[in-house]
């Protein structure tokens, strides 16, 4: 079976829990008509504007980071603010495994949202988890778990891969430590060279990021952020 199975939300009529609510309400829109008209002081708020990115190549510090063909990724997992329904407050990243998403919480009911790569079958980790530390160009070095089920593909690299644009874990890491433990498990958000994983169970348990998607995502959190894995 291949490792690398695509995540089940593909935009095709499917809509994540969270914001199904958006198109609902565009239906009853369409139903009520001018009896909206009184209630407009009642409707959510204008989504915040944030600025596109642009996935062309670029320099980042010593190292090159190659543009990537956003044709080739499905939309739904395109850098995008979308309305979120949510208790978390803002700050707070909330990331839904089975369908591939990463949300940074903003105000008045919306988030932004990025596309991820998600662990392999078997491999997922759900709870709640803060940032702890991050890192530019970070050295990988794989857990004892990952060499021990891989001895082939890891143990050369037991003493640590220097940051690269070849390095797993790409141009920035999110180190995150579990509330239930107050350890570092070995969970990351980062960056990966792989772009066209993203949107599929492809990682050793980590969440995957497009390089300039983490880049910017690096750059609106930082330590004792809240990170909650559903």
């Amino acid at each position: 079976m291949d490792p690398e199975v695509r995540l089940g939300y593909r935009g095709q009529g499917r809509v994540p829990v969270r914001e199904r609510g958006k198109m609902n309400w565009q239906r009853r829109s369409v139903l009520m008509g001018v009896v909206l008209v009184p209630l407009a002081g009642c409707l959510q708020p204008e989504p915040p504007e944030i600025a596109p990115l642009d996935y062309a190549a670029r320099r980042d510090g010593r190292h090159m980071i190659p543009a990537i063909d956003m044709s080739q990724i499905p939309e739904w997992l395109h850098r995008q603010v979308v309305p979120f329904a949510t208790e978390e407050p803002p700050g707070t990243i909330v990331i839904l495994s089975d369908q591939g998403l990463l949300h940074l919480v903003l105000e008045d009911g919306y988030a932004l949202r990025y596309g991820i790569s998600v662990g392999q079958e078997g491999l997922g980790w759900t709870g709640e988890a803060e940032i702890y530390r991050t890192a530019h160009w970070p050295t990988w070095t794989p857990t004892p778990a990952m060499i021990a089920r891989n001895p082939a593909a890891y143990e050369r690299y037991a003493d640590g891969k220097p940051g690269g644009p070849r390095n797993p874990l790409g141009a920035r890491a999110l180190y995150l430590r579990t509330i239930a433990t107050g350890r570092d498990e070995g969970i990351r958000i980062h960056g990966t060279p792989e772009w066209r994983s993203i949107g599929r169970r492809a990682s050793q348990g980590c969440f995957r990021m497009l390089q300039h998607d983490v880049i910017d995502l690096y750059g609106r959190v930082g330590r004792g952020t809240r990170v909650v894995v559903l």
